[in-house]
């Protein structure tokens, strides 16, 4: 098979990154990935001779370009079927993937106002109207779901949903959202997982510092 390679920015700020990189990290794909920082306003033009977008995550597969984190979840799940980035059933898979589809379309007030920062002294900071309602069903979508499985993720192994929402779990953190238990047991699995460590040890010693997502 070609090599895998995954085009990212800074892991202490790309949430769009962060979640095909811990899914294919935590399902044990090999796979390289290569740090393009957001070392320019609106990112770096570096983006565009690799990206049709101009835009990163997007993975190359010999000549096969993929953008877009579901997108590439996607596609890595059909090339490795067998490492669990979807849940096994039918009917999990297809939750799982209206779970994704409405963290990556939605939320905009939470991502508006708390980017995602890896290094962030916890604390909190006044909120615009729309975020706590976005805090709240995210909650209920956890919930629900860990419930339903067992957990300790939302569908009991760690899957693609989870790497969707893992940015997520970040910002409830570094800004101090939420207090309720089930959130916070959940929250404390993922930031404990080994691709998790993994990426936060990267983004803890990078350089660089972007002032728009230092909220």
């Amino acid at each position: 098979m070609e090599k895998l390679t995954l085009y990212i920015g800074n892991k202490n700020y790309s949430s769009w990154s962060f979640r095909p990189w811990i899914a294919m990290t935590a399902a044990g794909i090999p796979f390289e990935d290569m740090v393009i920082p957001f070392d320019f306003p609106a990112g770096n033009p570096k983006f565009k001779p690799i990206s049709p977008t101009g835009r990163v995550p997007v993975l190359h597969h010999g000549d096969v370009r993929v953008w877009e984190s579901l997108a590439i979840i996607e596609y890595v799940a059909e090339l490795f079927p067998d490492n669990g980035l979807w849940p096994k059933g039918a009917a999990d898979r297809a939750v799982a993937r209206s779970i994704s589809m409405e963290m990556l379309s939605g939320f905009r007030a939470l991502r508006g106002a708390c980017p995602m920062n890896i290094r962030r002294p916890k604390r909190k900071i006044d909120l615009p109207d729309g975020v706590m309602d976005d805090v709240t069903r995210i909650q209920t979508i956890w919930r629900e779901l860990r419930a339903k499985s067992g957990g300790p993720f939302l569908f009991g192994a760690f899957t693609g949903a989870d790497a969707m929402f893992a940015p997520v779990v970040n910002r409830f953190d570094v800004y101090d959202l939420v207090a309720d238990d089930e959130t916070l047991a959940y929250m404390a699995a993922m930031k404990s997982h080994p691709a998790w460590l993994k990426w936060q040890e990267a983004a803890l010693i990078e350089p660089w510092i972007v002032p728009e997502d230092e909220a």
